[in-house]
């Protein structure tokens, strides 16, 4: 049932059924947020506010057992869409509740569920991107009922796809590895030029939670790689990553030092630049990441894609390499704003 409205000179002594929001955009007085709350008492000074804010009738509100205020809505919404790791608090504001990461992470977006859920049409639910490494406390998405009213079997059915998705919006935690870094090169490995990709490497790792076992040199020799790689995974290492080598030059073996290690389900090359060149792959359990030359050239690379969702024990395949083409060009910007950008979303 549509709601009622009375003019807004008639509505002193009555109480606000929404809020209702003011925009200032002066230089020196910018503000976007509720001027009146739900519940509030309108009085004959309000009057005048209300009308700067282009409110000449104010809602009547009656509601049906089959219908549903938008407050209420946000709540039950929320809820359902919080999985593990995303919580909310507080009341709604304008009708909205915000998502946040209950800890620090990886947030996970079931994609199809989310789509089904805004098909909806009178609900909405907007998130970051999927595989978004998050803070906590960061806020993740929010939800609210896009009219002031509406039919509760329709946010129902909003729930209902949330609670069957496991909650659409979840953060997974980063295992705390211990990486074993092998540094594949002649140039380096014979003093000819001082090794960049150590103190890199081992700068992205801590900063995700994780340690170096161990740091190995090998030239470009297939044997010599294979076994620093298993004198990483004899040291404790439940983590592999080597550095250069990768690449279609003659001398570049380290592929093969990979595989003569052990390692299967081996995945080499991406769609996305910089990295084209990474591999993926496991010895046992155990996930080694080649990482191309780029890793020492830019900030941001592949690997900083690959790298938490591996943490949160994923098996990367072909597929989920090829999904990456879509955004995984990086702009190389002045100023890197890496995850608050486009690259691998």
């Amino acid at each position: 049932m549509s709601p009622k409205t009375i003019p807004v000179e008639q509505a002193v002594g009555m109480v606000l059924p929404h809020d209702i929001t003011e925009i200032r955009t002066s230089p020196d007085d910018s503000f976007k947020g509720p001027a009146f709350r739900k519940g509030h008492i309108i009085r004959t000074e309000d009057v005048e506010h209300l009308k700067r804010l282009g409110k000449e009738h104010i809602y009547i509100l009656t509601l049906n057992d089959d219908e549903i205020h938008e407050n209420e809505a946000a709540r039950l919404m929320a809820d359902a869409l919080a999985g593990s790791g995303v919580v909310w608090s507080g009341r709604p504001a304008e009708g909205k509740l915000a998502l946040l990461a209950e800890y620090d992470g990886l947030l996970k977006i079931n994609i199809q569920a989310l789509f089904d859920f805004n098909m909806l049409g009178e609900v909405m639910c907007a998130t970051l991107h999927d595989n978004t490494p998050v803070k906590k406390g960061e806020h993740v998405g929010a939800t609210r009922l896009i009219p002031l009213t509406s039919m509760r079997q329709t946010v129902d059915e909003a729930v209902g796809i949330a609670d069957a998705a496991g909650g659409i919006l979840q953060v997974h935690t980063l295992r705390k590895a211990r990486a074993g870094l092998v540094i594949t090169g002649n140039e380096v490995f014979h003093g000819r030029i001082t090794d960049k990709f150590e103190p890199v490497l081992r700068d992205k790792l801590i900063k995700l939670g994780s340690s170096v076992t161990k740091v190995c040199f090998a030239p470009d020799d297939v044997e010599l790689i294979a076994a620093e790689i298993t004198s990483c995974l004899e040291a404790g290492a439940d983590l592999i990553v080597t550095s250069g080598g990768m690449s279609v030059d003659p001398d570049d073996v380290t592929r093969a030092g990979i595989r003569a290690a052990g390692a299967t389900d081996i995945v080499y090359g991406t769609p996305v630049l910089p990295g084209a060149m990474f591999l993926y792959g496991k010895i046992g359990e155990v996930p080694v990441l080649g990482l191309p030359a780029c890793g020492m050239f830019h900030r941001i690379t592949v690997f900083d894609l690959i790298l938490p969702r591996v943490l949160c024990g994923e098996t990367i395949t072909r597929e989920d390499l090829a999904r990456l083409g879509h955004g995984g060009l990086c702009r190389n910007c002045k100023k890197c704003q890496y995850p608050v950008c486009g690259f691998g979303k």
